[in-house]
């Protein structure tokens, strides 16, 4: 992992960047109110309203949605919303990667996984045979794709969960997720989290001493 002396910087862009888009759909919602009628927002709310006993497929309020004239603008914003939160995961990928060159085709993978997560999640909803029938498919594809290290691992589960947070309708649990992902990497990275176990607390949390060496 590279030396982490201009923390700051990559720090200080990202929050910008947090702070500008979050602060034009604030500036737009305050002008134009009716805006909320489009935004996915509610997603978490809407479904713990949501209850049902029975594993069949049901309609429900969220599913009547789907079929109401302004579901492609709501699609077409939590799709924008998913692509916009990956960017700066992308960006901590770029700062904290062990080579100096990365790979490119994972790289566009965690950006347009969002988006396509985004699709499926507003087109299964709570349809239960839709669910089966996107685990298998997934599990196809699963033995034709494979990570190079372990680490890419996290990548792929923030897009995706960023995904489901843009398609359930909850933009806002999709930034928390991006936000923190996003500032617990660069933090680790900054502290060098587990490279060495050096110094008076890891010699007492571990009961080994630096100057012993393994068997």
């Amino acid at each position: 992992m590279r030396k982490s002396e201009s923390f700051l910087i990559p720090v200080t862009l990202i929050s910008l960047y947090y702070a500008f888009w979050i602060g034009l759909a604030a500036a737009l919602i305050s002008r134009f109110p009716v805006i909320l009628d489009y935004l996915p927002l509610k997603g978490i709310a809407n479904l713990a309203e949501y209850d049902t006993t029975s594993f069949e497929p049901v309609y429900s309020s969220m599913e009547e949605t789907v079929f109401a004239p302004n579901v492609p603008i709501r699609l077409a914003i939590a799709s924008l919303g998913a692509a916009i939160l990956i960017v700066p995961v992308s960006w901590v990928y770029f700062i904290t990667s062990r080579s100096k060159e990365v790979d490119q085709s994972f790289v566009q993978t965690i950006v347009i996984l969002p988006i396509v997560v985004t699709g499926i999640s507003m087109i299964v909803l709570n349809s239960l045979a839709l669910a089966f029938s996107l685990a298998g498919i997934v599990a196809a594809v699963r033995f034709r794709f494979s990570l190079d290290q372990p680490s890419h691992a996290m990548y792929i589960f923030a897009a995706i969960s960023i995904g489901l947070g843009s398609g359930i309708g909850s933009l806002g649990v999709a930034a928390v997720i991006s936000m923190a992902f996003v500032y617990a990497n660069l933090i680790i990275w900054k502290l060098e989290y587990g490279k060495v176990l050096s110094g008076p607390f890891f010699s007492m949390l571990t009961r080994r001493n630096r100057t012993d060496e393994d068997l």
